[in-house]
């Protein structure tokens, strides 16, 4: 393991803690040297390698886009365990480079380590709960490193999958679950029979092994009303609308039993789900044109929220939040206006804010401690200790006040609107909701 790898896995626990405070790992491989290859889904560009190899326990290395690594980032790249693939696009000779790659791939595998491979082979630039067609290279690469080695070592392929409540929300939920491996090995006669078919019909098998770990909403027309309906029933994994008191797990099965009833149902035949499809975008246009959100409306109307518990929390914790502006906002809202001028596509920006953030926040700190030290006399290495802990905390702490709030405002001008005809339609669709989905 090299050294940059294992600092990156000490960092990103506390950056995914920030990023994702709802985590959940479903099935974790208990093995540091599994030499397996992870297939995974691709809902978030390069987030994707960063929750799954910053949160198990096995020694991964992945593949990324070879026009990253610049001679500048190389070096930082080879040491964090990427390697690049090369596609036509690059303007070289794919084959021979990627022939290379896939040896090294194979070597690795060979002494114990594991591969993340991104089998769908690219992102959506709108995040949509779904499964892409994957691509056989995976299963082609751990057979080939089966020949290599004659077969002496077990190798495993294992389905893994990706799902978030939103990858570009700060402060929403992630949940990683990981199928059952597959040993290679039990196909050697298959495989050596007919190669093609065999790596066929196993990439067949991984690819409903993968829909099994994710929300697969397979007809992306209705992925709109698969959400509408998470959001108002408020049981499954949307970021805002969401009672977040039901446990992350039974959010994401719920979500998955959704998308199946999904998946099985005729909907475009249904004239009556074609109809409460139409007033669930009806119903949220006009909270949109109204300029409210579902959440305030919600927990007005029903008589969720303690507005005297709201602003408890708002002024008791307000000296915390001044700590935690001092410590993280200027390198933060730096980074973030960098990275949103200078990265084209969106899907980019929510990983590259948080990785080249935690650096800046880290690097600024450092200076502050340092400068801190030395004015007042104080040991450095005590203060840096105890940043570990303030910086993060501190931080945390900022954006949850930030979100209540906001919230606190956003439910001020609900209960200062007259709001009752959205409110009587939100309670009928609740009830054809429930009379025409089963599972919701």
């Amino acid at each position: 393991m090299r050294p940059l790898y294992l600092l990156l896995k000490f960092l990103l626990k506390i950056t995914l803690w920030i990023y994702y405070p709802r985590f959940k790992n479903v099935n974790k491989p208990k093995k540091r040297f599994a030499r397996t290859i992870y297939m995974s889904n691709h809902a978030s560009s390069f987030m994707d390698p960063l929750v799954i190899a910053g949160t198990q326990r096995p020694i991964i290395f992945f593949m990324t886009r070879s026009d990253i690594f610049t001679p500048l980032m190389r070096p930082i790249l080879w040491a964090a365990h990427m390697f690049p693939i090369y596609r036509k696009q690059d303007g070289v000779d794919t084959k021979e480079k990627n022939e290379a790659i896939f040896k090294k791939c194979g070597r690795i595998l060979k002494y114990g380590r594991s591969l993340l491979i991104f089998s769908e082979g690219f992102t959506d630039d709108v995040f949509i709960r779904r499964l892409k067609p994957i691509k056989k290279g995976a299963v082609r690469m751990g057979f080939m490193a089966l020949e290599d080695d004659d077969w002496r070592q077990k190798i495993f392929i294992q389905a893994v999958g990706a799902n978030y409540s939103d990858p570009k929300v700060l402060g929403s939920d992630c949940l990683i679950s990981n199928g059952v491996p597959v040993c290679l090995n039990d196909f050697k006669v298959e495989y050596e029979d007919d190669p093609n078919k065999t790596i066929h019909e196993l990439t067949l098998r991984m690819e409903q092994e993968m829909r099994d770990q994710i929300t697969d909403v397979r007809n992306m027309d209705m992925a709109p009303f698969h959400e509408h309906i998470m959001r108002i029933t408020r049981k499954g994994m949307n970021a805002i609308d969401t009672d977040f008191s039901i446990p992350l797990l039974d959010r994401w099965k719920y979500s998955k039993r959704l998308a199946t009833w999904f998946n099985e149902t005729k909907i475009e035949s249904n004239q009556e789900l074609l109809s409460l499809k139409k007033r669930l975008e009806n119903y949220f246009e006009t909270l949109k044109e109204n300029g409210v959100e579902e959440t305030p409306l919600y927990k007005v109307t029903t008589n969720q929220r303690s507005k005297a518990k709201d602003i408890i929390y708002l002024v008791g914790l307000f000296p915390i939040v001044l700590i935690g502006l001092a410590l993280n906002y200027l390198p933060y809202i730096l980074i973030k206006r960098f990275v949103e001028n200078t990265m084209k596509r969106e899907v980019f920006w929510s990983s590259v804010k948080m990785l080249v953030g935690a650096a800046a926040v880290g690097i600024y700190n450092f200076i502050l401690i340092l400068i801190f030290a030395k004015i007042f006399s104080l040991s450095f290495l005590a203060l840096l200790f105890a940043g570990l802990f303030i910086v993060p905390l501190s931080a945390v702490v900022t954006i949850n006040w930030n979100k209540t709030l906001k919230l606190h405002r956003k439910m001020n001008k609900v209960a200062r609107t007259d709001l009752s005809h959205i409110s009587i339609e939100r309670d009928a669709l609740l009830k054809e909701i429930k009379k025409l989905v089963p599972v919701a």
